[in-house]
């Protein structure tokens, strides 16, 4: 079973226990991915896979997150909850974080093999590495840390 068809069914099983805020969720993921279909010409010829599903959740795993800081910002913390539920429920279907330390090792490594040395290497380090751990990692945190490292070559 596919991840798409994996969320499909859990969609109908949670409109079953009438749990609106999973369905509503979930319901937002399958919209997303037919937006993104019907986008484009190139996009039609791409099949539905766990990875560019994957993309998916993780942007809207990112608006979510926006929105908590937003809301928070504005005091309404009956909404940060809501979208923190639904965040939760996101984030259930994305691989595992991961940890500074485990992403200063990748950069390392890519810095080593890109041989980058000093910070106006930034881009060029950043594009390879945020290849290898796509989906795995902040764009922020992996930005700073590289930078960290780069500036103290």
């Amino acid at each position: 079973m596919t991840l798409y068809e994996q969320i499909q069914q859990e969609m109908k099983e949670a409109m079953k226990s009438r749990d609106s805020l999973k369905t509503n969720t979930l319901r937002s993921v399958i919209a997303s991915v037919k937006n993104y279909l019907v986008s484009s010409e190139e996009a039609r010829a791409r099949e539905v896979n766990d990875e560019l599903l994957i993309d998916l959740i993780a942007k809207e795993a990112k608006k979510r997150e926006e929105s908590i800081e937003a809301y928070k910002k504005a005091g309404r913390d009956d909404l940060v909850s809501s979208e923190s539920k639904e965040l939760e429920i996101l984030s259930s279907y994305l691989p595992e974080e991961l940890s500074a330390d485990e992403i200063r090792t990748i950069a390392l490594q890519t810095i080593d093999d890109l041989k980058a040395n000093n910070p106006s290497d930034l881009g060029k380090v950043m594009r390879e590495l945020m290849v290898r751990v796509k989906g795995r990692a902040d764009g922020k945190l992996v930005n700073k840390i590289v930078r960290e490292l780069l500036e103290s070559r």
